[in-house]
């Protein structure tokens, strides 16, 4: 069975994401080893310049980067990425794990978003649209899509 982590930055508050998370973890269970993985976001003034967002970026990034293997298939998710509908990303699932693919590590930064050195270290940077999301919302957002993708690619109805 494929493991599936979402590592993250920083730790969810409200109870309603969390409760969204655990019933996502639940289902995906079904399909794969799914785990949330967080690291903690990085202590800053309100208005950091460019400097200190490099700092942030870069501290949280060897976070990140910590908490994968050098065998994973690391997905970052950003902004500029790659737009996949759901089918496609549940085929792009399915061909890495026919490929041997055994760990799928997606990453969801905080709200400086990703350093260079993450993106990098990713085979595929991943867009879930132009528009932006609170980075715990993104989570949720996420793990729903992770969930639709193993549906798909077991023939489920609950993508429609």
């Amino acid at each position: 069975m494929i493991r599936v982590n979402v590592i993250c930055v920083g730790k969810l508050k409200e109870k309603y994401l969390k409760d969204a998370i655990a019933e996502y973890t639940k289902r995906l269970g079904a399909y794969c080893k799914f785990t949330v993985i967080e690291v903690d976001e990085e202590k800053t003034n309100d208005d950091p310049n460019d400097a200190g967002i490099s700092a942030i970026l870069d501290a949280e990034g060897k976070r990140i980067l910590s908490k994968t293997d050098r065998s994973d298939l690391v997905i970052a998710m950003c902004i500029e990425g790659k737009h996949l509908s759901s089918p496609k990303l549940a085929k792009y699932i399915s061909d890495a794990a026919v490929g041997g693919t055994s760990t799928i590590d997606l990453i969801i930064g905080g709200s400086w978003g990703l350093s260079e050195e993450v993106k990098s270290r990713a085979k595929l940077r991943l867009s879930m649209s132009e528009m932006t999301f609170p980075h715990q919302l993104a989570r949720v957002m996420l793990c729903e899509q992770l969930y639709r993708a193993f549906s798909i690619n077991a023939g489920s109805k609950y993508h429609k």
